[in-house]
């Protein structure tokens, strides 16, 4: 308990956040750095995961390829394909961007699976009578997927790419290791120096942040999943009344 607080009181403790501190410091300086790092691995991994995951959700092509290839991007020690792609990275680009360049493509490959889930599966659970009543009306396969089929996927797609932000900015903290900056730049100082307030520092930064970011994913998975069942729970409630009332009739 007392390691605890030791690690809030320098977790607020003004001199931390001053412009110009001996690095690891300032703090805010080490967030901006773990947000880019995480902002720049979603991202890219978006491009790919997410017109993938449309392809094969709509389609239905690939799926048992692509479920088994993710499960086994799953179990990759993001840490070792780090290390790996920086002695793959070192003949090949210069010594100062092949650790940016490593991060980033083990963040990336960490964050596809979860993305990649979210997006077909949110697909696959749309109502097929849905689709073939758009289609009946003369939709193209384009306008079924993203008229009807995306929007009525939504909180399941933005659930896959939550999950994946979680995961990267856990995650980010690795970049300390090959000398990046981030919030594991606090982390790897303190274990360096013994300074254990500095480790639980930075540890409770990261969890902080995390849950920060997860509660705006949560609101914004409700938002998208309200639109079309605020509509139909009101008039549910009304035929089972009206139902109840002819019962009794």
């Amino acid at each position: 308990m007392d390691l605890f607080e030791s690690a809030l009181r320098w977790l607020f403790d003004s001199e931390n956040y001053q412009s110009g501190s001996r690095s690891p410091l300032p703090i805010q300086d080490r967030l901006v750095e773990h947000l880019t790092y995480t902002g720049i691995a979603v991202l890219l991994a978006a491009l790919i995961a997410l017109p993938l995951g449309f392809y094969i959700g709509h389609t239905g092509r690939g799926r048992q390829l692509v479920i088994s290839f993710t499960g086994a991007m799953r179990a990759l020690p993001t840490l070792g394909l780090l290390f790996f792609l920086l002695m793959v990275l070192d003949d090949h680009v210069s010594f100062d961007r092949a650790p940016l360049i490593g991060s980033v493509i083990a963040l990336v490959i960490l964050a596809i699976p979860s993305m990649l889930a979210g997006c077909y599966a949110g697909l696959e659970a749309v109502d097929r009578t849905t689709i073939d009543a758009a289609r009946a009306n003369g939709m193209t396969e384009w306008q079924v997927l993203h008229l009807v089929e995306i929007p009525l996927a939504l909180p399941l797609i933005v659930g896959g790419i939550r999950s994946a932000v979680l995961q990267v900015i856990a995650t980010a903290t690795i970049a300390s290791y090959v000398g990046l900056g981030g919030l594991g730049r606090i982390i790897t100082s303190g274990i360096g120096l013994y300074d254990y307030d500095r480790i639980l520092g930075g540890a409770l930064l990261v969890t902080a942040l995390a849950l920060s970011v997860d509660a705006l994913f949560a609101l914004l998975q409700r938002a998208t999943a309200t639109r079309g069942l605020a509509e139909h729970r009101p008039a549910r409630r009304r035929t089972t009344k009206s139902a109840d009332t002819a019962a009794r009739a």
